[in-house]
């Protein structure tokens, strides 16, 4: 008895030993699963960052060389490219989005030879939908003014759009090509042609602008031919050898189960456009505000600032999307979950640094846009919602990514209706107007009551989802999209 009682100590010592060696383990194989998974994160994130922040910097180039023109020309570009050729972006790069799901879940499954066929059924259904939305382009004029526009803007606004329509068409073939690359995970190639494309972007918007002496349309066409050219060098890549697997060539069944595929996409279309028109509907309303050109001023610097830092969190939301599917799309449910969440901890860490600085520097953010000090004093004063959007913004696209590597597009596009434009706007405008906080109001009102509400329903649908049921969806989605596209 004796002896059994001298050795316990010896055994719990035992035990307490095995059961941290056991823990030590554990925690060595979280870390080595956290690398792995930040490493297959990042080699989509960091090329989607650099070719997201390339392609915005193609438009603010053409803004500057417009801007050296006059006050109006300057106005008339930010506009057109704002409000018409913004309005139609949003949305087919949304449509295109559906890629995400369909080649990031066929690329799981190894279903290699469906991939460039759903990359061809999206160019029909964006090529499609381009059509329908030229008359924004052709009669930006006439819509311009009846915004309340000032007629000489309105009018070489109008111009400015008609050349764009270019730009516009470049889009149905663009945003699908990138998501058909983005999921094989091919992104270096992407940022090297978005640098490209860049570089030709300056040197053809100096040519036209300066030594061909074109004007406003000169920078317009510089935009044209930068974006064909970003497309041009992507399918030149595809089509010459650098997809062998996933490119086989034009094929006739692009054209079978487009109903379906149309339908998926407009739903991820509205998704995400929904979530674009909603900063440009802030602005809008704040127009509309007693003594507003300082509150604009500052409101556009805030975007501006907003906008730049969104493209990390833009590219979250391609990474967390393209993982997430390819995970789905193989079968591996708890693989999905475990990005999910590696992608969510990553950009709310960034997100916060961001916050952090801005917060810090309140006073000095807005140095690099103006130097008026009426606008650089409401720029602090509405720092701390740019520092509050900037962390939300951090968090909610990439579970808007979950939803479009899940498939979930139909059903995140009505959350952001409820959440967007039935609580968000008009808590806006009660804040606004009726409590008569200004800009800060409408700002704070479609950040706490769209903004947030939207981020706290994504969260919980995440958290509550059942990930080996969506692996299983996923594969039943592979397998009828594939048969669909069988020639009969």
């Amino acid at each position: 008895m004796d002896s059994v009682d001298q050795n316990q100590p010896l055994l719990r010592e035992e035990e307490d030993h095995h059961h941290e060696q056991q823990e030590q383990r554990n925690s060595k194989e979280s870390k080595t699963r956290v690398w792995i998974e930040s490493k297959k994160l990042w080699q989509i994130v960091g090329p989607a960052i650099f070719s997201r922040v390339s392609s915005y910097s193609m438009n603010i180039i053409t803004q500057a060389f417009a801007g050296h023109l006059g006050d109006v020309e300057l106005a008339a570009i930010s506009i057109a490219n704002t409000v018409i050729v913004g309005f139609n972006f949003g949305l087919l790069l949304g449509m295109a989005s559906a890629l995400e799901t369909l080649c990031g879940q066929a690329f799981g499954a190894k279903r290699y030879n469906m991939l460039g066929i759903y990359m061809q059924r999206s160019w029909i259904v964006l090529f499609l939908f381009c059509f329908l939305l030229l008359p924004l382009y052709v009669f930006a004029t006439p819509i311009l003014k009846w915004l309340g526009q000032p007629d000489d803007v309105a009018e070489l606004s109008g111009l400015v759009a008609v050349w764009l329509i270019p730009l516009h068409f470049s889009f149905a073939f663009q945003f699908p090509i990138q998501r058909f690359l983005q999921s094989q995970l091919k992104n270096r190639v992407i940022a090297w042609v978005s640098l490209m494309g860049l570089a030709v972007n300056v040197f053809v918007s100096w040519l036209l602008v300066y030594v061909v002496d074109f004007g406003v349309v000169g920078a317009a066409v510089a935009l044209d031919i930068s974006w064909w050219v970003l497309f041009f060098g992507l399918f030149g890549y595809t089509a010459f050898g650098g997809c062998p697997l996933t490119w086989t060539g034009l094929s006739t069944e692009a054209f079978s189960g487009l109903w379906e595929y149309t339908k998926l996409s407009v739903a991820s279309g509205v998704m995400l456009c929904l979530e674009n028109w909603y900063y440009r509907i802030l602005i809008l309303m704040t127009g509309y505000l007693s003594n507003a050109t300082i509150a604009v001023d500052a409101l556009s610097v805030c975007m501006s600032i907003n906008g730049w830092q969104m493209m990390i969190p833009l590219a979250f939301f391609a990474g967390t999307g393209v993982r997430v599917a390819n995970e789905l799309g193989g079968g591996n449910g708890k693989a999905a979950k475990f990005a999910t969440i590696v992608s969510v901890t990553q950009s709310t860490i960034i997100g916060l640094i961001f916050c952090a600085v801005i917060v810090i520097l309140r006073d000095k953010v807005a140095l690099i846009f103006t130097s008026s000090e009426d606008v650089l004093q409401e720029v602090e004063n509405l720092s701390l919602l740019l520092a509050i959007t900037i962390l939300l913004n951090s968090v909610q696209p990439v579970l808007s990514g979950v939803a479009v590597g899940s498939g979930w597009q139909a059903t995140v596009a009505y959350v952001n209706i409820g959440c967007y434009y039935i609580i968000g706007l008009p808590f806006g405008f009660l804040m606004g107007w009726v409590f008569e906080l200004g800009v800060s109001g409408i700002w704070g009102g479609m950040i706490f009551g769209g903004t947030a509400v939207q981020t706290v329903i994504l969260a919980i649908i995440t958290a509550q989802c059942d990930w080996e049921k969506e692996a299983e969806k996923a594969k039943q989605r592979v397998q009828k999209w594939s048969s669909e596209s069988q020639p009969r």
